[in-house]
């Protein structure tokens, strides 16, 4: 930190208030934008088959097709429930 003389504290005021400006601008435009992210759900084979009141083998058939996107987990398959929700209303 650089040393002040009396005379030069009205230009080091001006600077340090522009300065704070700016953070504010920054810091503005940081909280418009910001989304919290929302936690994700998945969701079982069974439990994407029950709730689309389908067998698990479609399922796997709109997996395939590319209907729905799967996601592994070591040797499980889960589907993101915000997804599943989606797929539902460009099927409909």
């Amino acid at each position: 930190m650089e040393k002040i003389r009396f005379e030069d504290l009205p230009m080091a005021m001006e600077n340090s208030l522009e300065r704070l400006s700016k953070i504010e601008k920054q810091l503005y435009h940081l909280k418009e934008y910001f989304q919290p992210k929302e936690p994700v759900e998945l969701m079982t084979r069974k439990e994407v088959a029950e709730h689309f009141k389908i067998d698990i083998s479609t399922l796997h058939n709109w997996t395939k097709k590319g209907k729905l996107i799967r996601y592994g987990l070591g040797s499980r398959i889960y589907y993101k429930r915000s997804e599943i929700q989606k797929a539902l209303i460009k099927m409909i």
